[in-house]
């Protein structure tokens, strides 16, 4: 399988850790001389800078997974607010 790049946007956030925000993925060429970027959203806060992240696919993930469970730990315990609100949803 090909390696494959999460693309994020990082929203700095005043007074709070920084929110990495799952725009797309990317797919390195096979000549290893660049990339193709699939965007979904663009970055259009800040200075539009983008991270690209390389994928670790876990033994239960799948590449249909949705983004939201992929995204890479945040936060000094690796909290999101996404992940809070979906605690407090299941209670």
């Amino acid at each position: 399988m090909a390696k494959m790049y999460r693309v994020y946007s990082i929203i700095e956030r005043p007074k709070n850790d920084d929110y990495w925000l799952n725009i797309g993925v990317a797919f390195p060429h096979e000549d290893g001389k660049g990339f193709n970027v699939m965007l979904q959203a663009l970055p259009l806060h800040g200075n539009g800078k983008i991270v690209l992240r390389e994928h670790e696919a876990k033994d239960h993930e799948t590449d249909a997974a949705p983004a939201e469970d992929q995204t890479p730990p945040r936060g000094r315990n690796g909290d999101s607010e996404r992940n809070a609100a979906k605690s407090s949803q299941r209670k």
